[in-house]
């Protein structure tokens, strides 16, 4: 079958999800990132605290985010994760991301195969980039992340009152086991 048909079946099936309106965000505004991102400070280790569930996570637990520079001016991403438990069996996805706004360093975009990207907007930060909530325009995708496998509630109220202020649904928020601080995201 010709290459050119096939693409365009797949453009067929894609466009009505571009479409789509908000998922999880009730608030007609645009979203918004934060006003400026340091990204040597954001590269390193983040532990994922919470996020909306998505295909691509199912059985998740003890995840991970590790970004670093990459020599062509991208960042790489590697993502693990642990099936069904914070010691299961280690899942890796290796990607990269590309800053879209550089003004800012706040919207993003990543890949993990082929040409195909995704927005990846940083909406909050910590000023201490110990915190950080990423997101994108649909509302779809969502995560909280953290220097440390865990938050203490009052920082984590905080953050969902934040959250619930810029409309997104809290309770559908899932909060993956991590492993005790000193386990760390061991790469087995």
């Amino acid at each position: 079958m010709p290459l050119r048909p096939i693409i365009a079946c797949i453009a067929l099936i894609l466009l009505p999800a571009c479409a789509r309106p908000p998922v999880n965000n009730e608030l007609s505004a645009p979203l918004k990132t934060v006003d400026t991102v340091d990204l040597d400070r954001y590269l390193g280790v983040w532990y994922e605290i919470a996020r909306l569930p998505n295909r691509f996570e199912r059985d998740c637990e003890g995840v991970t985010a590790e970004y670093s520079r990459r020599a062509d001016s991208l960042i790489s991403v590697v993502n693990s994760c642990r099936k069904g438990a914070p010691n299961g069996k280690l899942a890796v996805a290796k990607g990269r991301a590309r800053i879209i706004d550089q003004s800012t360093n706040a919207k993003l975009e990543v890949s993990f195969f082929g040409p195909f990207w995704g927005d990846y907007w940083i909406i909050d930060l910590a000023e201490d980039y110990s915190l950080a909530v990423v997101g994108e325009p649909s509302g779809r995708y969502l995560w909280v992340l953290s220097r440390t496998p865990s938050l203490d509630q009052v920082r984590l109220n905080a953050v969902l009152a934040r959250l619930r202020a810029l409309g997104y649904d809290t309770s559908k928020l899932y909060y993956p086991a991590q492993p005790p601080a000193s386990d760390g995201p061991d790469k087995d």
